[in-house]
C-alpha cells in the first residue's frame, strides 16, 4: 500500500509538471487565447488574476527549492507542486465564485488542480518516510 501510495504520487507530480510546462507555453505562445479560455474575457483588466496567478507559482517554485531541514518534509518539488495546486485551486474558484468570471477551462481547471492537489497530499506522508 505505502509503495503504491508512492507511486500514485511520483506519477501526479510528473502529470502536474507535463501540464504546467504545457499551460506556460501556452501562455508564451498565445496568452490572449489561454485568458479567453480561462477567464472568457478580452478585457485588460481581467488580466490581474493572471498576474496573481503568477505570483502563486512563484510562491511554489521558492517553496520547490528551499532547503529542507529534516526528511519529514517531503520532497521540495512535492512540496511546491501541492503548493501550488492547491493555492491555484482555490484562487480560481474565488475568481468563478466572487468575481464571476469563467472561460470554458475555468471550472475544469479548479477540478484538475484540486484534485492534483488531493492525490500530492495524500502521498505525502509516504514522500516523507522515503527522503
Amino acid at each position: 500500500m505505502t509503495e503504491s501510495r508512492l507511486s500514485v504520487g511520483r506519477k501526479t507530480l510528473a502529470f502536474a509538471a507535463i501540464v504546467e510546462v504545457g499551460t506556460g507555453f501556452a501562455l508564451i505562445v498565445d496568452p490572449a487565447l489561454v485568458i479567453r479560455l480561462l477567464l472568457g474575457t478580452n478585457d485588460f483588466e481581467q488580466l490581474l488574476p493572471v498576474a496573481r496567478c503568477f505570483g502563486v507559482a512563484l510562491l511554489a517554485l521558492g517553496l520547490a527549492c528551499w532547503p529542507s531541514p529534516g526528511a519529514g518534509n517531503g520532497s521540495p518539488a512535492l512540496r511546491g507542486m501541492l503548493t501550488y495546486n492547491l493555492l491555484i485551486a482555490l484562487f480560481l474558484a474565488y475568481i468563478g465564485v466572487v468575481e464571476r468570471v469563467a472561460g470554458l477551462l475555468l471550472w475544469p481547471a479548479v477540478g484538475v488542480h484540486a484534485v492534483v492537489a488531493l492525490l500530492l497530499a495524500r502521498s505525502w506522508p509516504v514522500a516523507a518516510r522515503d527522503t
